[in-house]
C-alpha cells in the first residue's frame, strides 16, 4: 500500500468523498454534519492523503491545522472493499507520524454518536485517542462526540 498526498482531482477520490458526504447526511442531521466537501479540503491549512494498492484507491484521510500545536483529523474513509483490512489503521498511523514531525502536540476529531460511527470510535480508541470536550469551533451537540490524542 502506498500513502501519498493527493490533489483531489481524480474521479475515484471525488466518488469516495461524495460517498462519505452522502453517508454523513444519511446518518446525521444536517446541522451535525461536519464533513468537508472537496472545495473545503483544498484549503491551504489541510493536507490530504490517499492510500492505493497499485492503481486502486483504498482510502483517504486529511489533517487540518488549527494552530501551531493542534490539528484536526478530517475525511477518514476507506472503500467498501478495503474495510477491515488495516487500511484505516495505516492511514491513521501515517497522519500521527506526520503530526509529530510537524510539531503538533495534539490531534482532535469530531465524529457521530450513532451506531454507524462505532467502528470509527473503536479505531480511534485503539490508537490512543480519548474522549474530550468540543474543541475549536465545535459546540456541544447530542449527535457528536469529540476525541483527542496527545502526541
Amino acid at each position: 500500500m502506498q500513502i501519498t498526498i493527493d490533489d483531489l482531482a481524480g474521479d475515484d477520490i471525488k466518488a469516495l468523498l461524495q460517498e462519505h458526504l452522502n453517508d454523513m447526511y444519511a446518518t446525521s442531521p444536517p446541522e451535525s454534519v461536519h464533513a468537508l466537501d472537496i472545495a473545503a479540503l483544498k484549503n491551504t491549512n489541510i493536507t490530504f492523503w490517499r492510500a492505493n494498492k497499485q492503481d486502486t484507491l483504498l482510502g483517504c484521510i486529511a489533517i487540518k491545522e488549527l494552530d501551531f500545536s493542534h490539528a484536526e483529523l478530517k475525511s477518514m474513509r476507506t472503500t467498501a472493499s478495503a474495510r477491515n483490512k488495516g487500511v484505516a489503521s495505516a492511514l491513521l498511523k501515517h497522519v500521527i507520524t506526520f503530526a509529530k514531525e510537524r510539531g503538533y502536540k495534539r490531534i482532535s476529531l469530531e465524529t457521530g454518536t450513532m451506531d454507524f460511527f462505532k467502528p470509527a470510535q473503536q479505531l480511534y480508541l485503539k490508537h490512543g485517542f480519548v474522549w474530550t470536550k468540543p474543541f475549536g469551533q465545535y459546540k456541544e451537540d447530542p449527535n457528536s462526540v469529540y476525541m483527542t490524542l496527545l502526541l
